[in-house]
């Protein structure tokens, strides 16, 4: 949902609201509803993913690779752990696309990588997959950037919205650190990539290895 239909629903969730409290009970649960599903997209749920929030992304499709998806999982953390970078946190989470989708169970298992050593960066985080698409594996990752609830609340009020966009400011210091602890999981996925091919007698030098995104990591 666009950030101008949640600020709408939240303007108009709000005038509804002060309006029920003077002349009808209705008003105010309209407003309340409206504002429930403004804050709710805004805060954007952990297990919900969304395509507005990604900022680069890596993909590639090993042929022949069905079933090896568990095996990417687990050496692409264990490669990720090898760089000792100890503010890298590590999580498996179930993730859906869309809020209707999750209602529909609709979700695929992803390897979630946060840098918890900076409050600017946390919101950074990767998203690591890798599924089975008929006899091949598909390997992906993406870095999105997914504010606090602070963050995406503040977003919605037009007065604090500058004060909100400057904190995703980031500076030179903070580009340093979001670049080498993208390229850390970056490489430790093309590594766990490269396992496997060599692994099914297959060429990995063959793969696309630059990201796609405003970071072009390689």
């Amino acid at each position: 949902m666009p950030k101008s239909v949640m600020s709408f629903l939240l303007a108009v969730g709000s005038v509804f609201f002060l309006m029920g409290i003077l002349f009808s009970r209705n008003l105010v649960v309209i407003g309340i509803v409206m504002m429930g599903i403004a804050i709710f997209m805004a805060l954007k749920p952990d297990s919900i993913l969304r395509k507005d929030q990604v900022e680069d992304s890596w993909c590639t499709l090993i042929e022949n690779a069905q079933g090896k998806a568990e095996g990417v999982f687990h050496s692409a953390e264990a490669f990720i752990k090898e760089n000792n970078v100890d503010p890298l946190c590590i999580t498996n989470e179930s993730i859906s696309p869309g809020f209707v989708s999750s209602m529909f169970g609709k979700a695929r298992e992803f390897l979630v990588v946060v840098y918890s050593g900076s409050f600017r960066l946390k919101p950074y985080q990767i998203f690591v997959n890798a599924r089975d698409f008929g006899n091949h594996l598909d390997v992906s990752w993406y870095l999105t950037y997914r504010p606090s609830i602070w963050q995406a609340l503040a977003s919605l009020i037009p007065f604090v919205k500058t004060a909100s966009e400057a904190l995703r400011e980031l500076d030179l210091f903070d580009q340093q650190d979001l670049r080498a602890y993208a390229t850390v999981v970056h490489h430790a996925v093309l590594k766990s990539v490269d396992k496997l091919m060599l692994d099914l007698k297959q060429d990995p030098s063959k793969i696309e290895r630059k990201s796609r995104g405003f970071l072009g990591i390689s």
